[in-house]
């Protein structure tokens, strides 16, 4: 089976021989058709994300068809259309007995603790498969991506009617802002780009901008009428943004660390306390918010189209992925077609 291997930081290597995926109880093989490119495969290639070791395969945005499965609840068959549930949970530790698979004291999530999809077939319990019939590949593949921020949002308590702010217009901050404006919230975003900024007003609807070069803090002031948006989301994975952060909520307000930094993040303790600030860290996603994309996605809601803004075969990925770390490629989401 073919494959590709990140071997160590900076180095792809393609490997002809990787072993079949053998069909245990309770799993499927998934023949894989999509492989979103994210943020966590960047830094993996990079050297920068935590919890990583080398060699791995990459991928775990991916969407294909079940080729072998057995009996199952789930009423999956052969020949079905399936998202990947990417996060292996163990199912019986403290946070796995409170429902929340998310953040499983024992998490191996595809692609980055074990090895993911970037392969032509793949082995996958059937508990963490999506039936998408009737949804394109690109939909299917990125619900993982959307459901990162649908999950954001239903952890961080907002309201309709609240006022959000979102920093990062990067893939996952595009999906909280679409799940944001899905609730009926006012969402603003922020940005160091000005023409990613504009992409989140057309695709997300975002109310109003703000470039964070620009003295963020007055101009977010502006907006709310002094009082600081009630939901601060950050998904920038950037030491100095989620630094800067606190500054921006509102007394009583919400901030929520979307976004995934190797280091340490301080904080002035006293302007955090005066405000009676709740910090929030959101991991990955849960079935629901699996579901909740989907519906959303189903009923039109959400433009793919757009969002997928490159995407080349799975014969040239070695050739364009470092192209992909040039901001001046503009890349919102790469897709590798199989």
């Amino acid at each position: 089976m073919r494959g590709i291997v990140c071997a160590e930081v900076d180095r792809f290597e393609w490997v002809d021989d990787l072993p079949e995926p053998v069909l245990e109880p309770g799993h499927a093989i998934v023949s894989i058709k999509r492989i979103g490119i994210c943020g966590t495969d960047l830094h993996a290639f990079k050297g920068n994300q935590p919890f990583f070791s080398y060699p791995r395969v990459l991928g775990h945005e991916l969407a294909g068809f079940v080729a072998e499965i057995g009996p199952n609840e789930a009423g999956l068959a052969e020949g079905d259309q399936v998202s990947v549930i990417p996060y292996m949970h163990c199912g019986h530790c403290i946070a796995c007995r409170g429902g929340k698979t998310n953040c499983c004291t024992d998490m191996k999530v595809l692609g980055v603790h074990i090895d993911g999809g970037m392969r032509e077939r793949i082995a996958v319990p059937v508990t963490h498969l999506i039936r998408t019939n009737g949804l394109t590949l690109d939909q299917t593949a990125v619900l993982e991506p959307f459901a990162i921020g649908a999950h954001a949002v239903r952890r961080s308590g907002l309201k309709r009617g609240d006022t959000a702010l979102v920093i990062g217009g990067g893939p996952i901050g595009l999906g909280v802002m679409a799940f944001a404006k899905h609730l009926g919230a006012k969402v603003f975003t922020m940005d160091v780009n000005d023409e990613r900024l504009a992409f989140c007003e057309s695709w997300a609807k975002a109310d109003a901008t703000v470039n964070a070069l620009l003295e963020p803090r007055e101009r977010i002031a502006a907006l709310t009428g002094g009082d600081m948006p009630t939901v601060v989301f950050d998904a920038t994975g950037s030491v100095r943004s989620m630094t800067d952060s606190f500054h921006y909520a509102s007394h009583g307000g919400t901030l929520v660390f979307v976004g995934l930094v190797k280091a340490d993040i301080a904080f002035n303790d006293p302007e955090f306390h005066k405000r009676e600030l709740t910090l929030m860290g959101s991991r990955n996603a849960t079935k629901e918010d699996f579901d909740r994309v989907l519906e959303a996605i189903g009923a039109g809601g959400i433009d793919v189209g757009r969002y997928v803004t490159h995407r080349c075969s799975f014969d040239e990925m070695i050739g364009r992925f470092e192209s992909w770390l040039n901001p001046e490629t503009k890349v919102i989401k790469a897709m590798l077609e199989l």
